[in-house]
């Protein structure tokens, strides 16, 4: 296997795709468009990754080949392979509204329509399939009138692994990949899903995740501190994660057989002693759990309203 690789400076970060918004502003790797591809890389038709890293503010462009020959199908992700998994069914109670976090206005628009039309704009998606509650159902329904690709519907569970489980089992079984989202994040942007898409096929298994800034401490029952955590080998966890459908199958049959309660997606095949490849996304993916939350998402919306 060839690589190369150049690091360079930068504070880049992947644009968003919104439905009824504008791109966040952002300083893109401007002299990237004053060079093409071809003439980095020994290898013809070699594609270029840009992979941003937060903690050094610096970015990687890798090119991989394999014996002087790229193998497009471990790179590229098929046009229509992708099933999204939009899990729609929390109760949100730290939120404190009438409703689940997830149906509140965001300047206008249910929170969860975000994600779900920033997905049925991509290419790779063949489907979406959305977890939940009937009574809610037809927020997705009228929001149908916009999309070109299929929308189905499946019931949320007790907890987010039986949820998750419920629309994996609405997955057309000719995909490839799929995808799972919180629809309580409705920043994410197209960047960061493609390249955790891409991941996700050549590793079996991946997940979007920002670095940990804050110390993080140990504590035990009573409060003191046990020890302090290396921050550099911390990430926090975002959506999409995205697993191979046969991997995420066998997940959950060892999950079931066994009882095992996880928190995400991914610890399904981390269960199964699988590798799981970490994405890493945007400071900007929040989930919106909290009025604090919600208020910053309607912030940065603004911001870049105003921007333009």
């Amino acid at each position: 296997m060839g690589v190369l690789k150049l690091d360079i400076a930068s504070s880049y970060s992947s644009p968003l795709l919104l439905p009824t918004i504008s791109q966040i502003p952002h300083k893109p790797l401007s002299f990237l468009s004053t060079f093409s591809p071809s003439k980095l890389s020994p290898f013809p038709g070699c594609q270029i990754e840009v992979r941003r890293r937060g903690r050094s503010g610096s970015s990687k462009i890798s090119c991989s080949a394999n014996a002087g020959q790229l193998n497009e199908t471990d790179l590229v992700v098929k046009e229509k392979s992708v099933s999204v998994i939009l899990l729609a069914g929390g109760k949100g109670k730290r939120m404190g509204a009438s409703m689940p976090k997830q149906y509140l206005p965001l300047l206008g628009q249910p929170i969860a329509l975000y994600s779900f039309y920033t997905f049925s704009r991509m290419s790779a998606v063949k489907e979406i399939v959305v977890v939940c509650d009937p009574s809610y159902k037809d927020i997705f329904e009228d929001a149908k009138e916009n999309i070109h690709i299929d929308v189905k519907f499946t019931l949320p569970g007790k907890e987010r692994q039986d949820s998750v489980y419920s629309g994996l089992q609405a997955v057309d079984l000719n995909s490839e990949l799929v995808c799972i989202h919180d629809s309580a994040r409705p920043l994410v942007s197209t960047g960061d899903i493609e390249q955790v898409l891409k991941d996700g096929q050549l590793n079996g298994a991946a997940v979007l995740g920002v670095p940990v800034k804050a110390t993080i401490k140990e504590a035990n029952s009573e409060s003191f501190v046990v020890r302090t955590l290396d921050r550099k080998t911390l990430w926090e966890m975002q959506t999409p994660q995205v697993i191979k459908p046969e991997l995420l199958r066998k997940g959950f049959e060892l999950v079931n057989r066994e009882c095992l309660e996880v928190t995400d997606d991914v610890s399904i095949v981390e269960h199964l002693k699988h590798p799981v490849f970490i994405t890493e996304g945007s400071y900007t993916n929040i989930k919106v759990t909290t009025p604090d939350d919600l208020l910053l998402a309607e912030r940065i919306l603004n911001l870049d309203s105003g921007e333009k």
